[in-house]
């Protein structure tokens, strides 16, 4: 018994020290849908003193009009930052324009300090400059203009569903710009030392080129979800758990 103890000791120590190694970082993942059929996710997590977000327009629906195609997300909580890159993930793809190898990052901006934005929100990305406010100027992610003019404009460059059908055009300027189906990985950097996950708030989805266009809120708060460095402590813990219960009946 007491070799087991021992061994659990060490076992348990080791765990303690990749604990501190790891920290407790944990990703934040915000949903909104409304009754018209719009649906999206964003999902918050920490990388040393970066951000990722990953913004999706999670619905099914066949988009037919230019005020279901996502083109926002504001929130609160990370402000100050500086955009890095605006990629592409496995399986998305662009309609009606280049993809440049998945980098869209001069078709998107990043902006913060605002005073003026939906439900009180600080910050936001945005792949168009959102009249008659203004909110977003010119691409500030790394990566080229994709399709002129260089500043934020239109439709160019926003979320359509995961459901969309590329053959039937819909109405407004829906065929006439390029659109990313159906989600974009941001990286933004300078988060502090202590920045806290759980910071991030008044989180809304946008759509469409204007402030006044459809805007949806998720209808609770944030899900936390563990890193994997979490979920892998958790597991060696588990484990050791159970080695020691199965020596204590063979004891």
């Amino acid at each position: 018994m007491n070799t087991v103890m021992k061994h659990l000791r060490s076992l348990f120590a080791g765990i303690a020290a990749v604990a501190v190694m790891t920290g407790t970082a944990f990703a934040t993942t915000f949903t909104a849908t409304d009754t018209f059929g719009r649906s999206a996710e964003a999902i918050f997590s920490v990388s040393g003193t970066n951000l990722q977000v990953t913004l999706a327009n999670t619905s099914n629906a066949d988009v037919m009009d230019p005020t279901f195609v996502l083109t926002a997300l504001f929130f609160s909580g990370a402000n100050g930052l500086t955009p890095i890159s605006a990629l592409l993930p496995t399986g998305t793809v662009v309609f009606n324009g280049p993809s440049n190898g998945g980098n869209v990052g001069g078709e998107w901006a990043y902006g913060s300090g605002f005073t003026t934005a939906p439900h009180g929100a600080t910050a936001g990305i945005s792949s168009s400059g959102l009249s008659p406010s203004g909110l977003f100027g010119q691409p500030n992610f790394n990566g080229p203009n994709l399709g002129g003019p260089k500043s934020l404009d239109g439709l160019q460059y926003g979320i359509t569903s995961a459901g969309d059908v590329f053959s039937t055009p819909g109405v407004g300027d829906l065929a006439n710009n390029a659109l990313i189906k159906n989600s974009v990985v941001f990286t933004l950097g300078g988060l502090a030392a202590n920045f806290d996950i759980n910071s991030i708030s008044n989180v809304s989805f946008q759509y469409g080129t204007d402030i006044a266009n459809a805007n949806i809120t998720p209808p609770q708060g944030p899900t936390p979800v563990p890193e994997p460095g979490t979920l892998l402590l958790l597991g060696i813990g588990g484990f050791g758990l159970a080695i020691w219960g199965k020596r204590r009946k063979s004891a």
